[in-house]
């Protein structure tokens, strides 16, 4: 059986489609570093390898820069990323996202997989984030209700700012029906008026903190019409919670402080803005008094008749000086155009006649100009200054 034959190029590219599909994409791979490079261009080149094969791997500058140790042979390091086919060389290698140490548990392993995975699609980028109202009239507070988070956030809300409404949505925030609870009370704040959403709880370890790293809560987070903040837990504890919400605070309190300004500093600047535009109008009123001031002794107002009797006598003058030059170029005009009639006088054929000159046609009424052209017999129209005269031919002359 006959086979059509393809190209290696296109053997190559076909290779690296099923390198792009599940499952050589996420890998996590655990290997001893060798050949390690880190190129000038700051990409790195290494392999990774057991004791029965070996792998060959890069890592690109955008990613290891990002590396809080310097990788080097021997190392035994988990590696984060996918597989593909470099086509040049028809080599399938390792391309990383992220080095992890050897020793690193499940968990922090998975949540490295799922922050990088949800970076690639853009659900971290900013320009996706949504603003927060500068004043919002209402607040959305995810959490538990009988926690110490639920507990800082109100005394801080009502030290800030007493007005302001607060709507609580009871989520668990953890153990295994957390994430599930906190999909709800966030799909339930959906539904709601509230400009702005604090969703967290208090500190705890990461494993406590799991339920703000599942997935699909990241992704209804992401997709949130209300701005929502990320606080959850201490300073120094990040979840995929923070990365995808538009604005992350290192504390349950930290973010009451960050969505409502002080009354106090709004009453001070609403006073100052008030007093500054008290100056301002009244600098505006005593400027326009200054200029009224100046309008009312104005001679055009004091002595409009006068005002106006300049004005006319003014007219008068352009009207008189108009006059004079139109009168001027008219003479001038005249001058031109006596010049112009006597040149064409003098070349008008009447006046030619005038002086005793005729014009003498034959009986087509083309003009004779030479008496060789007529017989002798024939009938001539002679033109003269005054009339005409019907002639006929009986003899010529010629004049050299």
């Amino acid at each position: 059986m006959l086979v059509e034959p393809i190209s290696v190029s296109e053997l190559t590219k076909q290779i690296k489609q099923v390198f792009n599909n599940p499952p050589f994409q996420d890998l996590a791979v655990q290997g001893e570093i060798s050949n390690f490079i880190h190129h000038r261009s700051g990409h790195m080149y290494f392999s990774l390898k057991d004791q029965n094969s070996r792998i060959k791997a890069v890592m690109f500058r955008g990613h290891n820069q990002h590396l809080n140790f310097p990788p080097k042979n021997g190392d035994t390091l988990i590696a984060i990323g996918s597989l593909g086919v470099y086509e040049p060389n028809g080599e399938y290698q390792l391309y990383v996202e992220l080095l992890l140490p050897q020793g690193v548990g499940d968990l922090h392993l998975a949540f490295e997989q799922l922050k990088e995975k949800l970076q690639r699609e853009g659900l971290f980028d900013p320009a996706n984030k949504i603003s927060l109202p500068y004043l919002p009239t209402r607040i959305g507070v995810i959490t538990s209700p009988s926690g110490a988070a639920l507990r800082d956030i109100l005394n801080v809300l009502k030290r800030r700012h007493g007005g302001v409404d607060v709507l609580i949505f009871p989520a668990l925030v953890q153990g295994d029906g957390a994430p599930k609870s906190l999909l709800e009370a966030l799909a339930m704040s959906q539904k709601t008026n509230v400009d702005v959403i604090i969703m967290g709880r208090g500190g705890g370890s990461f494993e406590e903190l799991g339920a703000f790293n599942d997935e699909h809560l990241a992704r209804a987070i992401a997709r949130s019409k209300i701005p929502i903040i990320s606080a959850v837990g201490h300073e120094t504890d990040f979840t995929i919670a923070d990365f995808v919400a538009d604005l992350r605070a290192p504390t349950p309190s930290a973010a009451a402080e960050l969505v409502v300004p002080v009354k106090k500093d709004l009453v001070e600047s609403i006073a100052n803005s008030e007093e500054r535009m008290k100056i301002a109008v009244t600098q505006k009123i005593n400027s326009e008094r200054r200029y009224l001031k100046q309008l009312t002794q104005s001679p055009v107002l004091l002595q409009p008749a006068q005002a106006i009797g300049q004005l006319r006598q003014k007219v008068d003058e352009q009207w008189s000086a108009i006059v004079r030059h139109n009168r001027h170029n008219l003479i001038l005009l005249r001058s031109k155009l006596e010049t112009h009639v006597g040149k064409l006088n003098t070349l008008s054929p009447l006046e030619t006649l005038g002086r005793g000159y005729s014009i003498c046609q034959d009986h087509n009424g083309k003009i004779v100009r030479d008496a060789k052209n007529v017989a002798v017999g024939s009938s001539l129209r002679v033109r003269l200054h005054r009339g005409d005269l019907l002639c006929k031919v009986e003899g010529s002359t010629t004049h050299e």
